[in-house]
C-alpha cells in the first residue's frame, strides 16, 4: 500500500507539486522539500509557537498541520513575507527594542504580531501579550517583544 500523497500548493507565491509520505507534517515539509528554514522545529505539540506558518492567510502550528491538509492552500513562511517586505517594519522594531536574542522563536513571534496587527491595528499592551502567549520566548523576557510590536503599531497608525 501507497503511504505518499500527491499535494498541489503555493508556497510564498510559487506553485509547487509533490508527493509526500502522508504523515509529513508542513513545517517539515516546507523546511526539507521547500528548505525553507526560517519556521523552526520546537516542541511539536502546538505549544511553542516556533513552527507557525500562514496558510490561506491564517497563522497555524506547522507541527501540527500535515502537508496534505494544505493541498491546494496558499502558505506563506517567514521568509516570504521578509521577502515582500510586508513586515520590514515589525523586523525593524524587533531589531531596535532588542526583541531578539537567540532568534529561535523570532519567525513565529513575527508571524503572530503580523497577524494581531492586521485583526487589531490598536492593540493594548494587554492584547499584545494575549495575542502572543502562544509563542514561547526563553530569551527576552517579552518585555521586548511587546515593545517592538506596540511601536509598530502606533507607527502604522500615526
Amino acid at each position: 500500500m501507497d503511504q505518499n500523497v500527491d499535494i498541489t500548493l503555493k508556497v510564498n507565491g510559487q506553485s509547487v507539486t509533490r508527493r509526500v509520505p502522508a504523515r509529513t507534517n508542513l513545517v517539515d515539509f516546507v523546511r526539507y522539500e521547500m528548505e525553507l528554514t526560517g519556521s523552526h522545529v520546537g516542541c511539536e505539540h502546538g505549544v511553542c509557537g516556533a513552527c507557525t506558518i500562514r496558510v490561506d492567510g491564517q497563522i497555524v502550528r506547522g507541527c501540527l498541520m500535515l502537508a496534505a491538509q494544505a493541498d491546494g492552500a496558499d502558505v506563506e513562511t517567514i521568509e516570504g513575507l521578509s521577502d515582500d517586505g510586508s513586515i520590514a517594519d515589525l523586523q525593524q522594531a524587533f531589531h531596535e527594542r532588542n526583541a531578539v536574542q537567540c532568534g529561535f522563536c523570532t519567525p513565529g513571534m513575527l508571524l503572530t504580531a503580523e497577524e494581531l496587527l492586521q485583526k487589531n491595528p490598536t492593540p493594548s499592551r494587554e492584547d499584545i501579550r494575549e495575542f502572543i502567549s502562544g509563542n514561547y520566548c526563553r530569551c527576552t523576557g517579552y518585555q521586548a517583544i511587546v515593545d517592538a510590536i506596540e511601536r509598530v503599531a502606533n507607527e502604522r497608525n500615526a
